[in-house]
């Protein structure tokens, strides 16, 4: 295989300032401590974080024919990323988003779906799009043409080539269980937020979560919990609970987007599933001691090395 890592999905252009409490009012003017810039989206903190960790990794979106769309593809190229997959998309600006980030880490935003929700990934580069070891689909509820079957396809394709797949969603509502559960049954990896989760499934225990997920069809759920760590629950009745790194939290920007490539870093090492996780929450972790996805992340020296000496919450 080509490719350590594919990320297909939602790549966005992000500006992000701190700290915001709330937005002038009239034509005013607040000042700020930090702003950053950042290649953002479940799909492109992915890619660029697997990259950082030394895989070799293969982007899969659609961009925009404007300076943002200019911008991301400049940074996934700074990082070694095979852009080849990457669209222009004509009618379509680049997805961006404004993250104003809270005091606490919250970062309420305010976004353009833009060409995310107009990329398409034909017969033509299927070949190429699952020449890879790991297929990583992030963004689901933001591809408007790749949702409606065509990301239940390329999962079953990519199942059926050997490929581990991996699966993300965007701040999910009840509505959009429609578009994920046919993507289930071709995932090994399921990895929501517990908001998204509790959104999809319409319920709240974590335990009746996680049931209700394996009873579509998925392989495994790793649902993250914020501050409270991470739950692995998988069809063979395994159960592992850990808890979350203990950090001064700067910005959750991407931190889910972050924990996807660091469980693809540990898959990709052929660790134990403790240890893919661990990886995923030290990648999250890093990730929100800065402003801007991935900004703290380095290599995966410095991941490995966090993860020995950061203490956890009790």
């Amino acid at each position: 295989m080509t490719f350590d890592y594919t990320s297909l999905g939602f790549y966005t252009f992000d500006a992000l300032c701190r700290p915001v409490t709330q937005i002038p009012p009239g034509g005013g003017t607040y000042f700020v401590e930090d702003f950053a810039l950042a290649v953002s989206g479940a799909a492109g903190c992915a890619a660029i974080v697997a990259a950082k960790h030394g895989l070799n990794v293969q982007a899969v979106g659609g961009v925009g024919h404007d300076d943002m769309g200019d911008w991301v593809m400049m940074k996934l190229a700074h990082y070694g990323i095979d852009t080849d997959q990457m669209q222009r998309i004509e009618g379509f600006a680049t997805s961006s988003s404004i993250v104003t980030t809270r005091p606490d880490g919250a970062r309420p935003a305010l976004h353009k779906k833009g060409a995310t929700g107009g990329f398409y990934i034909g017969d033509d580069r299927i070949d190429r799009v699952l020449d890879t070891k790991i297929l990583h689909i992030g963004g689901v509820g933001l591809m408007d043409r790749m949702d409606n079957g065509r990301n239940a396809e390329i999962l079953a394709a990519a199942k059926a080539r050997g490929c581990v797949t991996t699966l993300d969603v965007f701040a999910s509502t009840g509505d959009d269980l429609a578009k994920i559960r046919p993507l289930l049954a071709h995932t090994d990896y399921f990895m929501p937020s517990e908001e998204e989760a509790m959104a999809l499934s319409g319920l709240t225990d974590f335990e009746d979560i996680c049931s209700f997920m394996l009873d579509q069809g998925v392989g495994a759920i790793i649902m993250t919990l914020g501050a409270q760590g991470a739950m692995y629950r998988d069809a063979q009745g395994r159960k592992v609970d850990i808890p979350a790194y203990d950090i001064n939290v700067v910005c959750t920007c991407g931190c889910g987007d972050c924990f996807n490539a660091g469980v693809a870093t540990g898959l990709h090492l052929d660790r134990s599933i403790e240890d893919c996780i661990r990886f995923g929450q030290a990648s999250a972790a890093q990730n929100a001691l800065g402003l801007g996805s991935q900004a703290v992340i380095t290599d995966l020296a410095a991941t490995i090395s966090f993860m020995e000496n950061t203490p956890v919450r009790t």
